[in-house]
């Protein structure tokens, strides 16, 4: 049975700690790698380059729009994508274990199961703008 009076702070914690994650992610890319070597990275991966930016930037959003609650559960579903590019062009070829050499994919693919679930149950708690029910 669902506890309807903790679930929306369930999905509220749910919904800042994949905010954080990506926030992070994003962070890693600008302020470790740099937007252009993390352009360059993409190019070599196939990819166009000008995707790194495009990348950069949904993570930013994306995880400041979780964190905010600001159409939380659009924000869920924009950032898988994200994920299914890095498991498809990074760590797919790694095996399932994200210790392994270049990083599995047991890692983005639980991340997606997070978001999910924040699509699924609604955006929770202290939402600023909860996005409209249809």
């Amino acid at each position: 049975m669902i506890d309807l009076r903790t679930a929306p702070y369930a999905i509220l914690v749910l919904r800042v700690a994949l905010g954080i994650l990506f926030l992070a992610h994003a962070g890693l890319k600008i302020f470790v790698f740099t937007p252009a070597g993390t352009a360059q990275f993409f190019g070599s991966l196939g990819l166009p380059p000008a995707l790194a930016y495009l990348t950069i930037a949904v993570e930013l959003a994306g995880g400041v729009a979780l964190i905010a609650g600001f159409f939380a559960r659009i924000a869920a579903v924009a950032l898988i994508p994200v994920l299914l590019g890095a498991i498809f062009t990074v760590h797919a070829a790694a095996g399932f274990f994200f210790t392994n050499a270049n990083g599995g994919w047991e890692f983005p693919a639980f991340w997606i199961v997070g978001l999910v679930a924040v699509a699924l149950a609604g955006d929770g708690a202290h939402a600023l703008r909860p996005t409209l029910k249809p």
